[in-house]
């Protein structure tokens, strides 16, 4: 029994010294839990998404340890320091973005990258979180819900980049960011009038969406309609992985067992396309796992934006919560076959660095937040 209490002390003290270090590097502990649970699953499916491939295994812990220590990073810094910087790292944004019009390098037929020095990255990746950082500046000194003029400069602030970003062309990056955008104005609330108005623009501009569409965007729209007009070309990627997440059944086949996977039917498994192989492999209940883990990680990012001092924490934060929601419904609905196929990663599950260490600045901004509120509370 002795043994028994000295086992339990021994506990108090392990998990009171853990709560005093997230404490000082302020974090939470909850979001970092279910954030670690993702990451260990996405490890997991991951091994078997690459063919045992241990050289893109490692590099994606390298990866991941680098969005980790961006997340610890900005978790110091005060969220008045982010309410200031917002109008700058926007207008950065938009600058860098221009650059890679006149001098960007080009890639798989598209001009995303800009290369200074040994460093090659997409600067419209800094717009994921410049977007809504700048609608939220904008927003959280003025009456909500916003006024019609207001809300048509806050659209103006998210055309901006978002019409550069769908020139290079980037679609999906493009509609990340509008949508990261939107999600802040409806935080901030809307009248019925201007919801009214907003979805009959909407609707009148799809006729001119789609005549500034590449051949390639299109085709797209028109596969997922119907994968079946060209099921070797267009289509194949849809079909393949609709057949690998019905192949999987409610168990799956088994790690590394995938058929549609292992022997390589399924294209872009490791990256756009992984949340079939755990539809493979795992079957339902793991994918239904990994979106209880997922809600997890939203839901408890809502429940901290909720809690903010001010407004513009709140807009911000909840817009990357939401954003969080929007990679996650996006990437398993094209991959299920609901939505078209767009270059939308999975987080924290695909393979690939850039999109990944944005998250975990967004998701380090939210621990800034919570820090602010223990701080006014204490």
């Amino acid at each position: 029994m002795l043994y028994d209490d000295g086992e339990n002390s021994t506990a108090r003290r392990t998990l009171t010294a853990s709560s005093r270090l997230l404490r000082r590097l302020h974090l939470d502990g909850p979001l970092l839990a279910a954030l670690a649970a993702v990451v260990a699953f996405g490890l997991f499916v991951l091994f078997s998404a690459t063919g045992e491939n241990m050289p893109m295994w490692t590099n994606q812990i390298e990866r991941l340890a680098l969005a980790i220590v961006a997340l610890v990073l900005l978790a110091q810094v005060p969220p008045a320091w982010l309410k200031r910087v917002s109008p700058i790292l926007y207008a950065a944004g938009v600058l860098l973005l221009l650059a890679v019009m006149v001098h960007g390098d080009v890639g798989k037929g598209a001009q995303r990258w800009l290369v200074l020095g040994p460093l090659r990255f997409q600067p419209s990746e800094l717009m994921k979180l410049g977007v809504p950082m700048m609608c939220a500046w904008y927003l959280h000194d003025r009456p909500l819900p916003p006024s019609l003029r207001d809300v048509t400069v806050v659209l103006g602030i998210i055309a901006v980049p978002a019409l550069i970003i769908a020139k290079q062309p980037d679609l999906g990056t493009a509609l990340l960011i509008a949508s990261a955008g939107i999600l802040v104005v409806f935080l901030a609330g809307l009248s019925t009038v201007v919801i009214v108005l907003g979805l009959t623009l909407l609707g009148g501009a799809v006729p001119v969406a789609w005549h500034f569409m590449h051949d390639y965007q299109r085709q797209r729209v028109l596969m997922f309609l119907d994968p079946s007009q060209d099921p070797l070309g267009a289509g194949y990627h849809s079909i393949q992985s609709q057949i690998a997440i019905g192949s999987g059944g409610l168990f799956g086949k088994g790690w590394m067992n995938g058929s549609q996977a292992q022997l390589e039917f399924l294209p872009e498994r490791s990256t756009d396309f992984i949340f079939a192989v755990i539809g493979e492999e795992l079957g339902l209940l793991g994918q239904l796992l990994l979106i209880g883990l997922y809600l997890t990680v939203i839901g408890r990012a809502l429940y901290m934006a909720s809690e903010a001092q001010d407004t513009y924490a709140r807009l911000v934060c909840g817009s990357f919560a939401l954003t969080f929601f929007v990679y996650v419904f996006v990437n398993t609905g094209m991959v299920s076959g609901i939505l078209p196929v767009v270059g939308v990663p999975l987080p924290f599950i695909s393979y690939g660095g850039t999109a990944m260490v944005t998250l975990g600045l967004a998701l380090g901004m939210l621990m800034s937040i919570a820090k602010s509120k223990r701080l006014v509370q204490s």
